[in-house]
């Protein structure tokens, strides 16, 4: 690998460049790097982006910023990897921070119709990622049954540790009934175990120890005692990162579980937020800066009014996020080749797969549709612009801006 600065520098560049027009969600990112870095540049192989994207959706966490730390690995070293995240991250998290800090102005009379605005295209948006990921995710009957499951269950009895319950239970499941079929017998080409199995071993054991931490903050630290405090507020996107299968979307209900259900953030405003973050290029994960700068201080019950502490609580929030996915791309760099042997493997992903897909279809009913929708005509536009995203193909960031302009000037305001 090349590790030295100016390949580091170049990488940057050349992600933040794509994170400012990497419009469409994770599917186009990915359209955009392999424009860009496998046929323009030739960073790598066909081959070797074949296999750094099948081992990005094999993990959770946000798939396209796995592929650019990846290819930022491969081309600048541990510095490029670095400059590679920081590059196709940063522009969205900028302007979704800068939604944040703008946030408590954006209210009242013309704001509220804009906020509700953005509050119907997340339903168009989470319905279109349900029906596209169902497609994909969960094209049989088999699947589908455990689709529904997962979105009953999650609809019954709401909670984090219901999704970790969930997933857990569908990777048990698919481990159970592998087929020997899954088989992949195509060896990994070289560039994907260019990480030293020192390293692996590492990013792994930093995996498990920080999940641990997270999930100890739950029972030595109240949500509700410690809303600011840095362990908690770290361990609850913490462990959002590291259950995200099947897209970026699916990040969804997760933090609505880790930050609306313990008064964090109010429901209005974390769907705004959602909806801000259709509007933006670069990955959905960052909306999490978003609602690092919104949390509530619980001594005042409002928003901190210090720029240093919210961008401080964004950031926090941001990298936690993130980290989970970077560290498992590290491990598993050197193990893919043996990895994508394993039938039992193969098959409990796409059991996890599936429920993410229920989970997903249960938050588009609640908190999604529940807190946007409130009368008919909120479900004709909501519906609109499902179409628009669904039928005529249109980019998220104009339905955006059409609704949001049109809820404007309708008066499209939730009683």
């Amino acid at each position: 690998m090349n590790s030295n600065s100016n390949s580091a520098r170049e990488v940057f560049f050349t992600f933040l460049r794509l994170g400012c027009r990497s419009f469409g969600g994770p599917v186009a990112h990915l359209g955009y790097f392999h424009a860009e870095l496998v046929q323009q540049r030739r960073w790598c192989s066909e081959q070797e982006y074949a296999e750094t994207l099948a081992l990005a959706q094999s993990l959770p966490g946000p798939a396209s910023s796995q592929v650019a730390f990846a290819l930022g690995l491969f081309r600048g070293g541990w510095m490029g990897s670095l400059a590679a995240w920081v590059g196709f991250t940063m522009p969205s998290a900028l302007l979704l921070f800068g939604f944040a800090w703008g946030h408590a102005w954006f209210s009242g009379g013309i704001g509220d119709r804009a906020l509700h605005g953005l509050q119907l295209v997340a339903v168009a948006v989470v319905a279109q990622a349900v029906l596209t990921m169902q497609r994909s995710l969960a094209s049989t009957w088999g699947l589908r049954l455990i689709a529904l499951a997962a979105a009953g269950a999650t609809l019954l009895l709401p909670s984090a540790f219901t999704t970790i319950a969930i997933i857990g239970s569908a990777a048990a499941l698919g481990s159970l009934l592998q087929s020997a079929s899954q088989t992949v017998n195509t060896p990994a080409s070289a560039r994907t175990e260019t990480v030293s199995a020192k390293a692996g071993w590492i990013a792994v054991s930093a995996f498990v120890i920080l999940l641990a931490v997270s999930l100890l903050s739950v029972a030595l630290l109240p949500a509700k005692a410690a809303e600011l405090h840095i362990l908690p507020v770290f361990g609850a996107f913490y462990r959002t990162g590291a259950l995200v299968f099947g897209g970026g979307h699916v990040v969804l209900p997760l933090l609505e579980r880790a930050v609306v259900a313990p008064g964090w953030v109010d429901e209005s405003s974390f769907l705004a937020g959602y909806g801000v973050t259709q509007a933006v290029p670069g990955p959905l994960f960052t909306f999490a800066a978003y609602l690092g700068a919104v949390i509530k201080d619980p001594a005042t019950g409002a928003v901190p009014g210090s720029l240093l502490v919210r961008a401080g609580m964004s950031l926090l929030a941001l990298v936690a996020i993130f980290m989970p996915g970077l560290l498992l791309m590290v491990a598993a760099l050197p193990l893919w080749g043996r990895l994508r042997q394993h039938p039992r493997l193969l098959s409990a992903l796409r059991f996890v797969n599936a429920s993410v897909v229920g989970i997903l279809f249960a938050a588009l009913i609640r908190p999604v549709g529940t807190t946007a929708i409130h009368t008919w005509f909120d479900g004709v536009v909501a519906l609109a612009a499902f179409a628009a995203l669904i039928k005529l193909n249109a980019p998220p960031w104009t339905v955006v801006v059409a609704v949001v302009l049109y809820s404007v000037a309708a008066g499209a305001i939730r009683p």
